[in-house]
């Protein structure tokens, strides 16, 4: 631990874990969660019963995954929950439980028992070295090839490219990340798995271990092949946020520049052509692209203008949350 200085009731480690429609796994999760816990107790003197704390986030799950997580509760009030009034989504699920952890360090995880509580250590280790985020790199994923594995693949190779925060394996929710680091980004649609590389302006320390991977034994995957669109979407978007966030008129600017120079050339041209060789414009479609051009060009430079605007209101106004709570049971 260094040279910190803790109090005596201060919260060291806070377990994220977002939960949809996971009845037959959570029980069973959280005791090889507690047994993980109660085990690095000797090793972290941080990891007292009283320095750790576990937020099962309920993401609107309709199948009794709410009622097992209250029997859960009884039996360990460190095991807190936040129930949604809807599924909103991972990320949400993610953004609420940062935004209720005390702990010094957070640590997310899925429901699914596909991750293993036993690489926790692993990621904590990392950060008493000193890194801020360490992302775990499920090596033998058990997934299909097909419509997890090679999307993936290609996903995280595009985002390491763009972003330069190399990472074998971007989608794996196994993350550790130092709470100074995460309370300063916010989460929308589904960018918790980009974190490291959304974190990268901050000039972050990001570390990659490798962890177990485990076959789906309860339940139904959340994930499909629907999921591809929506992660290049998240690359656009991201390329957008890590780039251009601070400066959208130099996106939309430029474009509108380019568009609106070539449609005044064009039509310069057409004029020429007109004035001195007597030529009809007319019936030339060049004179109607030309036209459109200036036009979408005007629009673009519009539009990163207002981007500039949005942008300003969206950094002194940021107190809106993505989710909704029902229910809470902390204590």
């Amino acid at each position: 631990m260094g040279n910190v200085k803790k109090k005596a009731n201060d919260i060291y480690l806070s377990i994220v874990i977002p939960i949809y429609n996971e009845k037959e796994n959570v029980l069973m999760l959280c005791r090889e969660l507690e047994k993980t816990l109660n085990s690095m107790s000797e090793k972290y003197e941080v990891l007292l019963s009283e320095k750790y704390e576990v937020l099962l986030i309920d993401d609107g799950s309709t199948d009794g995954t709410f009622e097992e997580l209250k029997k859960i509760h009884q039996k360990n009030k460190l095991f807190k929950i936040i129930s949604f009034r809807r599924n909103f989504g991972q990320t949400s699920a993610i953004s609420a439980g940062f935004d209720f952890a005390e702990g010094e360090v957070i640590i997310t995880l899925d429901a699914d028992l596909q991750n293993d509580t036993r690489d926790i250590p692993l990621l904590l280790g990392k950060i008493h070295e000193g890194y801020d985020i360490v992302s775990g790199w499920r090596i033998n994923r058990k997934d299909k090839a097909v419509t997890r594995k090679f999307p993936s693949m290609v996903a995280n190779k595009i985002i390491s490219k763009l972003t330069g925060v190399y990472l074998h394996d971007y989608g794996c929710t196994l993350k550790a990340y130092r709470k100074l680091v995460i309370k300063n980004i916010d989460l929308y649609g589904e960018m918790h798995r980009y974190i490291p590389a959304i974190a990268s302006w901050m000039g972050v320390r990001v570390a990659e271990v490798p962890v177990r991977h485990h076959s789906r034994k309860y339940g139904k995957s959340k994930y499909g092949v629907s999921r591809t669109i929506k992660v290049i979407l998240d690359i656009i978007t991201l390329k957008f946020l890590l780039s251009y966030s601070q400066r959208p008129i130099q996106v939309f600017g430029v474009l509108g520049l380019f568009s609106s120079t070539a449609g005044l050339i064009i039509t310069a041209y057409l004029i020429i052509m007109r004035v001195f060789f007597s030529q009809p414009l007319g019936d030339r479609p060049l004179f109607i692209l030309s036209i459109f051009m200036i036009f979408i060009g005007v629009q673009l430079i519009t539009m990163g203008l207002l981007a500039e605007v949005l942008m300003r209101v969206h950094h002194e106004v940021r107190n809106r949350t993505t989710y909704v709570i029902k229910e809470t049971v902390l204590k």
